[in-house]
Parts: structure tokens; sequence; C-alpha cells
């Protein structure tokens, strides 16, 4: 009998180390800091909507943009602050880049000017077929305007 207990102990505790590894590593695991990471692809917005719109499929989401170009409008919704570059009219309003901002850079984002040139970078989750969104964004200083 004093076998079958220890075998029931020695189960229970790597049971429970299995749990806490995948709690740790998996439940648990850290987020990917967008504002440090290194961007998969710099252009100017309109190219980036451009590449979107003309060919989605071979720009799907999932990377890291740093794009630049002058704002078409801040938008606020509760505590989201929304840096728009739109570049055509459709059926639904605007279309073209939305960034959401981190909540870091909302302070910031809401004094832009809409006359300057402004270097963006945040996660792409992809095109919707009016917008390509760009989430987590962070906007970028001391970057030399390139026209």
């Amino acid at each position: 009998m004093k076998k079958i207990i220890k075998i029931g102990i020695y189960a229970g505790v790597v049971v429970l180390l299995a749990a806490a590894y995948v709690w740790i590593f998996v439940y648990n695991k850290p987020h990917r800091d967008f504002e440090k990471a290194k961007p998969d692809i710099v252009e100017s917005a309109r190219q980036c909507y451009q590449n979107f719109k003309t060919n989605p499929k071979a720009a799907e989401g999932g990377k890291v943009l740093e794009i630049f170009g002058i704002p078409s409008k801040i938008e606020h919704t509760d505590s989201l602050v929304v840096v728009v570059f739109a570049f055509q009219k459709g059926m639904f309003g605007d279309e073209g880049i939305r960034c959401t901002v981190l909540p870091g850079y909302r302070k910031e984002a809401s004094r832009l000017s809409l006359h300057d040139t402004l270097y963006i970078k945040g996660f792409c989750s992809g095109y919707n077929g009016t917008d390509v969104i760009l989430e987590d964004c962070s906007i970028l200083k001391n970057k030399k305007v390139i026209q």
C-alpha cells in the first residue's frame, strides 16, 4: 500500500509541475513589445495602403509596420485615440490607414498637427476591405522627413 501512495504523490507532483509549466509559458506568456520592435516594413502611408488595396492576400497582417505621411484626422473614442490617414472616400466614409495609439502616446497624438509628416510604428492586424488596421502604435520622434 505504501508503494501506491508514493506513486500517487509522484504522479501528483508531475501533474502540478506540468500545469505550472503550461500556465507560465503558454497562458501567461509576455506580450510582444511593439514599441521597441524592429519594423518589418518601412514605407509611406499612401504606398502601404495601395499595397494592401491592390493585393490584400500578399499584404497580410501580422507584421510590424513603420509608416510616414501627413495624417488626415485624429479620432477620439472613449479612451482610444486613432490617427487616420485617409486616401479616398468610400461608401462608408474615409478609407485608408487607421492607427490605434498606445496609452502612453494618447496625449501626444491628441496634440498632433495635421500639416506635418508623422512617423508611426505599430502592429498590422490586416486589411478589412476599406482600411489597413494598425494597433499598439507608437509615435516616432527624431526621424528625418522623407518626401
